[in-house]
This record gives structure tokens, sequence and C-alpha cells, in this order.
């Protein structure tokens, strides 16, 4: 006999999927602190041996993140990412297919707060990312510093997460069977600053490394740009030359992370919180920009990349804008 189960409720489907997103904040708000704290605790308990086994088993494991991390499928099939990814909702939009058989360097804009986009596409299936393109697989390069802290560095490999350095970047790229794909949010960190609604800035016109490093492995460039990533919180105002900005670009001088001060929704109430706004967000991906393989390129010809690649993210943003509900006046700026 045949079990049905009733579907779930609107208002507990909501419930649910504010949770999912809650756990998601706290995870990277929260859980790297909570694990560095629960690690030195442990120390001073009858459970000392855990914080001892897991050093030894730390520094056994140390190079695995840079050698394309440890994912686990479990977790990436969860169903706390589907309810997050419902509740913007988010989505995944390819306009090229993807030869399994090479390897890609995409570039994701914009960062936005906390690079939902990026997250939910390439660390979870929740956006559908292996019937979208199958045969890949996607990893997304993190700061180096947050596979430092023990526990969360675990954690955050099981999504298929991996330091950005050159090392680990070659390690994917390198892989002569292909079907490979490595994500890199180009603005990083500091772009966060200017993530606020209706903002279309991006830090790029002089990021060229990813261009390099497509380059020196022959890899295809593929832009991406994730619609909404920049709507779903608003931020204190904080204008280059202010004294805020400064202390921002102090603090992350210092520490390596931005901290963007940004507000939306409360748990309970919709008028203030750190609780995203409920908004649609579409990652698109562009087609693949042919690269030909040189180790030692020069100036000249990672500026002839850059610039193709400038003007394929400018045509893929104008070309979709207007299903996003983007103004016609608007238009990608490069800084």
């Amino acid at each position: 006999m045949k079990v049905e189960f009733a579907p779930l409720s609107v208002p507990l489907q909501r419930r649910l999927q504010t949770a999912s997103v809650v756990q998601w904040i706290f995870s990277f708000l929260c859980l790297a602190q909570c694990c560095t704290a629960a690690f030195i605790a442990l120390i001073f308990t009858r459970f000392w041996l855990v914080s001892v086994l897991y050093a030894a088993w730390w520094l056994i494991d140390r190079e695995t993140p840079s050698k394309g991390g440890r994912r686990i499928h479990v977790l990436r099939n969860c169903i706390v990412w589907r309810y997050m990814r419902d509740y913007f909702p988010i989505t995944l939009m390819k306009t090229a297919e993807l030869d399994p058989r090479q390897n890609y360097v995409v570039g994701f804009h914009p960062h936005g707060v906390l690079a939902a986009g990026a997250f939910l596409n390439f660390c979870t299936e929740a956006s559908g990312f292996s019937t979208i393109f199958p045969g890949i697989t996607p990893h997304l390069m993190m700061l180096s510093l947050w596979f430092r802290i023990p526990f969360f560095r675990d954690y955050v490999m099981s999504g298929g997460l991996i330091p950005s350095d050159k090392e680990s970047a070659s390690y994917v790229l390198q892989k002569p069977e292909g079907g490979n794909l490595l994500a890199i949010i180009v603005g990083g960190a500091q772009e966060a600053l200017d993530a606020r609604p209706g903002s279309f800035t991006l830090l790029l016109r002089n990021r060229k490394g990813f261009v390099r490093l497509a380059i020196q492995h022959g890899t295809p460039l593929v832009p991406a740009f994730s619609f909404g990533e920049n709507d779903l919180f608003d931020q204190v105002n904080n204008p280059k030359g202010s004294w805020l900005r400064r202390i921002q670009h102090w603090l992350q001088q210092i520490m390596g992370v931005s901290l963007p001060l940004f507000h939306a929704r409360g748990i309970f109430q919709y008028s203030f919180g750190l609780i995203p706004y409920r908004r649609p967000i579409c990652t698109v991906v562009g087609k693949p920009i042919p690269v030909r393989k040189k180790d030692r390129p020069s100036e000249e010809e990672v500026d002839e990349v850059h610039e193709k690649y400038l003007n394929e993210l400018s045509n893929l943003f104008e070309k979709h804008k207007a299903k996003y509900n983007v103004p016609e006046d608007s238009h990608l700026e490069f800084i």
C-alpha cells in the first residue's frame, strides 16, 4: 500500500524556509567562532581527548582543502537548502552548454553581502546544478582563513568550497579528465561594501588574476551574473572617503574580511533585522570564452582577454536585465 503525505501548509513552509535562511546566516556569521571556542573549551574539560584527536586529524588532513576538498553529497543534497532556495527564491540558468571534457573558470558577479546565490548554486544541489550542467563538478573559492578553523573547515569543504589561493585553483584546473568548474567571486569581500539594492558596481577593472589563471591553464572563461544578489540587504551609507569606509578598509586589511553594516528584516517582524528580504535571485551563466594556453602570458595578452571578458559580461547583463526588472537605463559599472 502506498502511503501519501499531505502537503505542508503555506505558513509551515514559510517558517521552514525562514529557519533554513537563519541556519545559513548562523553558519557563516557565528559557526566559525563557535567551532573555535568549542575546540579550545574542550581542552579544559574531561573531553580534552576530542580536541587532541581532532588536532592530530587536522595535521594529517591539512593538505585536503588545497587538493580539491572533500565534498559530502548527502549534505549538498540536504532538504534544508531546498527550503532556503524557496525562501527567496533562487534559480540557476544556463545560456550555453559546458563540455564535461573541459575544465572552466567561472567569474561570479556581484559578491553581494553574503554571496547567497554563489553558495546555494555551486555548493548545494538545491537549484539542480548537476541536472543543468551534467558531468560538471563545481568548486567555489573561499578565503583561505576559513579553512584554518577547526571543525568549520570540514563543514565548508562538504559543499565543495576550496581556499582562494593559486595552489588550490591549479589543482582543480590541472585535472586532465576535465569536468571541473572553478567558481571565483572576483570582486571578493571588498565588493560587499558596495552591495545595496539597485547597485550594479563591480570591482573588476583591475582584477585580472583569474584571467591570468585561465590563460596559464588554457581554461575557458565563463561570466556569470546573479540578478538580485545585491537586493537582499540594505546597507548603512558608506561612500568612498567617508570615515566608515576608511574603518572598513582598515579592518579588512587586518582581518582579511570586510564588515558591511547591513540590515533587512527580522524573524518575526519585517521592519528591522539581519534576515535577508524575500527577493528573487537568478544566477545566469554565460557562454564560455575560449582561451589559448600560455605559461607566461604578457600583460598585453592578459589585458586583451580581460577586455573580452568585460564585454561578454556586459552583453550578458544587457541581454537579460529586462527579465529581472532592471531599469533600462541601468548598466554595469566597472571600478
